[in-house]
């Protein structure tokens, strides 16, 4: 099942999206995802957890992160994943997610609040 929320905190408004199922699979599932998400909350800053996303996704040589979120940011998406990375351990995936947190885009963080603190400073 899934939850979606959304708050204000400086003029942004974000979606802060839970689930048990997995809603990213493909670039098409993702796509989708974000333009329920965009059009029903009228947001473009969207939080989601890691358990939603497929584990292909973080294995960068099914080029599918890449992929991803190259169409979120075509779609001025800013997108935040919450959870826990620290399990892996591929070099490659740890320096992406180290670049991406370092931009202005996606991020991928630990807590809510964290990923709410980054969406909310890149404007």
């Amino acid at each position: 099942m899934m939850t979606v929320k959304t708050i204000e905190k400086n003029n942004t408004i974000i979606a802060i999206v839970q689930s048990e199922e997995l809603l990213i699979t493909d670039v098409q599932s993702a796509l989708d995802f974000v333009a329920s998400i965009a059009y029903e909350m009228d947001c473009n800053y969207i939080i989601l957890n890691k358990e939603a996303i497929t584990e292909d996704f973080f294995v960068l040589s099914t080029r599918l992160a890449g992929d991803i979120l190259q169409k979120f940011i075509n779609y001025y998406i800013k997108f935040a994943v919450v959870g826990e990375f620290a399990h892996y351990t591929s070099k490659p995936l740890k320096d992406f997610m180290y670049e991406s947190n370092r931009g202005k885009d996606v991020f991928f963080v630990g807590t809510e609040e964290e990923a709410i603190t980054k969406l909310i400073t890149v404007k």
